[in-house]
Order: structure tokens, then sequence, then C-alpha cells
């Protein structure tokens, strides 16, 4: 099933928080269907709905070795952080060709809609969680270089630009 195009930065959708999903619909799943192609594509372990340009709260995670475990949540929230700190390599189809190391909490715990329109609570660890985060991030209109020092921010931009002419 082929797949909307991504958002390309710098988009004002990417910095526009998504819209809360008040239903789990059978429209709500052919976006899910359609954002995991994309991310399988990528290929990537996590995609929030507004990468795709659909502004609503909705994202996909698999960190799995083997594929085929996905997460699908509507209005992920994390409920509790762990102080225990990760580094991690992150991206964005979004901006291609750059990356950084990103800090965050190693472990979160995180509320949301599952796929049969139920609040369900998880723990997320390791890839799960950075990944976890990244796809908030996006759903609150942020991107993994807004945590970076304004220094390494405007360089990993000026690198983008530069790729991407």
């Amino acid at each position: 099933m082929p797949h909307r195009p991504f958002v390309m930065w710098p988009d004002k959708r990417l910095r526009t928080p998504a819209e809360p999903v008040a239903a789990i619909t059978d429209e709500t799943r052919a976006i899910w269907d359609e954002m995991i192609t994309a991310m399988e594509e990528m290929p990537g372990v996590g995609l929030a709905a507004v990468q795709l340009g659909i502004m609503q709260r909705l994202a996909v995670v698999d960190c799995s070795e083997e594929r085929g475990k996905v997460v699908r949540m509507a209005n992920p929230e994390v409920l509790h952080a762990s102080v225990q700190p990760r580094d991690h390599e992150e991206a964005s189809p979004n901006l291609p060709g750059v990356s950084a190391k990103v800090t965050r909490p190693r472990a979160v715990t995180v509320k949301f809609l599952n796929e049969n329109g139920e609040i369900e609570e998880r723990d997320f660890v390791g890839l799960w969680a950075t990944s976890v985060q990244h796809q908030i991030d996006h759903l609150n209109g942020r991107m993994y270089f807004d945590r970076l020092s304004k220094m390494k921010r405007d360089m990993l931009l000026r690198k983008a630009q530069k790729l991407n002419r």
C-alpha cells in the first residue's frame, strides 16, 4: 500500500501540535496501516502521523529485531520518565541526511488509546522508550534537534540545507 509523501522541514506542520483523536475508527486504523508502510520503507523504528501531514495524535513504534511487533498509539502521553538517561543517534525522514545524538530518559511509562480504543499504560525501555518519546515530540510540534544546544542545532540545520539543495 503506498503512503503519502513525508512532509519536509521546514514545513510549518512539523511545528504544529497535532489534534487529539476522539475515538478509534476504521479511518484511524487505515492511517496507522499507512504509517506502518511508511515506517517500514524508511526503514525506521517509529513514525508520527504529522510526518505524513496528518495532523492527528497518532504514532506507531516497532523496535523489535524481527519486526511485526508494532504498537499503535493514539494520544500518547508520558506519565513517568526514569532519571537514568540514554543517548541515541536520532534522525528523521523529514530532514534527510543528518542525525544527532540525543539524550532522553532510558525508560518511560506511556498512556495511550490502543487499536481497540482502550486506554492502555505501557512501560517502554531502551530504544522503544527513545522512539516513543521521539514520536510524542513530533505530535507536540517538536523535532529531535530541538533537544540540542543552539550551536549544535544550527550546525545540523546548515548541513541539512547543504545536502538538500
